[in-house]
């Protein structure tokens, strides 16, 4: 049987249960949903029903703010790796630093289409940083201080998590520059990004090292996962295509205010702001977060 976690409001899905479309009558499915929290609910899913359908009733029907499904139960994650750019934090880097360039506009267009999964990740990256080269380093620290942001609730889910004995790693394709600041802000273990190159205190519009893409991503999680032993649980957040194999990989994999190909991929989303709804999710109190 699957279950699925879901914050909504109580009255709201009530009243969206009134009235169900054809799709899900004729498939005649057998669920049970209950009240176990103010805004949390739990979906019984029969074994009977098409698996396929649930995500379609989440979406079409209950339209929660944030969802889990999950069969087989809901445990405390052993691991927690993240995405960085839309996701820990709410701003893309890249296209922040192309504002001090004066180019934001021709970069963010990129950075879209490749989120969407309609480039090739590295193409589209590299390209992306050969736009910036001449820039002056320095632009970068302005850029963290004047434009970086984290998610409304990222520092309290981490904390969270590492006060659970979780261990923590935000792996990015984006770059070091930007994600050793975020991760040392935010609490992470262990940060795992691109590097871009510098000399002379100017960006050569080239990568130093090999690239961190969305394999490179899944690569991290299992490895991290092999180090905790059997058994592991493994929690993975993201929002862009190359998220989507660490997605895939995760124990649990959330898509937060995601793109839909990675929100296809999950079987966790978080489509209001606050991050927090994944520690709702997963049992945790709100008695038992850390506020930072």
């Amino acid at each position: 049987m699957l279950i699925a976690r879901l914050i909504a409001d109580n009255a709201q899905l009530e009243t969206r249960l009134l009235t169900q479309p054809g799709w899900l009558i004729a498939a005649d499915a057998e669920f049970e949903l209950s009240q176990i929290d103010e805004d949390l609910h739990e979906l019984e899913w029969s074994s009977q029903n098409d698996p396929a359908l649930l995500p379609r009733m989440l979406d079409e029907v209950l339209k929660p703010d944030a969802a889990l499904i999950s069969d087989q139960g809901f445990d405390l994650p052993d691991l927690f790796v993240s995405d960085m750019d839309s996701t820990m934090i709410g701003q893309e880097c890249i296209d922040e630093l192309a504002d001090y360039a004066g180019i934001k506009s021709k970069i963010a267009a990129i950075t879209e289409r490749a989120m969407q999964g309609e480039l090739d990740f590295e193409d589209a990256l590299r390209e992306r940083v050969k736009l910036l080269a001449g820039l002056n380093e320095g632009a970068i620290a302005l850029c963290l201080a004047e434009r970086i942001r984290p998610t409304p609730g990222a520092a309290t889910l981490v904390a969270t998590l590492l006060d659970q004995d979780c261990r923590t790693v935000l792996v990015t394709g984006g770059f070091h520059h930007f994600a050793d600041a975020v991760a040392e802000q935010l609490g992470f273990d262990r940060v795992v990004g691109n590097v871009l190159e510098v000399e002379g205190g100017k960006l050569t519009g080239k990568l130093a090292g090999p690239i961190t893409d969305a394999e490179t991503k899944a690569r991290v999680l299992r490895e991290e996962v092999a180090k905790l032993g059997e058994g592991a649980v493994s929690l993975a957040t993201g929002d862009g295509a190359n998220d989507i194999p660490m997605i895939e990989a995760a124990s649990y994999g959330f898509a937060y205010r995601a793109k839909p190909k990675a929100r296809a991929a999950a079987n966790g989303r978080v489509d209001g702001a606050d991050l927090t709804s994944i520690l709702t999710l997963l049992g945790i109190p709100e008695s038992d977060w850390v506020a930072v």
